[in-house]
């Protein structure tokens, strides 16, 4: 009983945000009576880009939520994130839930409703938009919005695949050649004008 104890403090102050996204009850009906019984969905993160997601069932909503929990800490993904927001807009779909995900500018907060919202608060995405369309089931919400973050790739992932350099491939070498071409653009007829007083003053 005392290992036990321990166990639950220790999973309880080990460092993940545990949220419970949905809890329903059951009834199934026999020859006695009918039997209740509960289902939960729970996500954990530690607020640093690991976030997992779990479900559980109990004849009571404390064991329900606590098997959930267990099931998402067992199931813990690692997610690149680009500071405190995703790195580019996301479209997904899985069966009839399509969800579509945006950075967000500092201070954008999250914009988000339903079961998206527990998902980036525990993953810590602090500027999203997201929004669902479609069906709102619980659990394919969180499924289908934490696929898709998994899916999600870095510049340094896709540089790699492309044998490039992340400058090339975030168009930083482009823009510095354009703005070097402006400058000797803007340059010349100030050098031309220059050279054409010289003159008339030799004159």
């Amino acid at each position: 009983m005392a290992e036990k104890e321990r166990k639950d403090k220790g999973s309880a102050t080990d460092g993940y945000d545990s949220r419970v996204v949905e809890i329903r009850r059951t009834t199934k009906v026999r020859e006695g009576g009918r039997d209740f019984s509960f289902s939960a969905i729970a996500v954990v993160g530690d607020g640093k880009g690991r976030i997992g997601y779990g479900r559980g069932k109990g004849k009571e909503v404390v064991m329900a939520v606590q098997k959930a929990n267990d099931a998402a800490r067992r199931n813990m993904v690692r997610i690149a994130l680009r500071g405190d927001t995703i790195q580019y807009p996301i479209f997904s779909r899985q069966g009839a839930t399509r969800i579509f995900l945006q950075p967000g500018a500092e201070g954008t907060g999250i914009i988000a409703g339903g079961a998206m919202r527990p998902v980036f608060e525990v993953l810590g995405v602090k500027n999203v938009i997201a929004k669902c369309i479609g069906s709102s089931n619980p659990t394919n919400v969180v499924r289908t919005t934490i696929e898709s973050l998994v899916k999600m790739s870095t510049p340094g992932m896709i540089a790699e695949k492309r044998g490039k350099s992340v400058k090339e491939v975030l168009g930083l070498n482009f823009r510095k050649e354009k703005s070097d071409k402006k400058q000797t653009n803007s340059q010349g007829p100030v050098v031309e004008k220059v050279e054409s007083q010289d003159r008339d003053k030799d004159q």
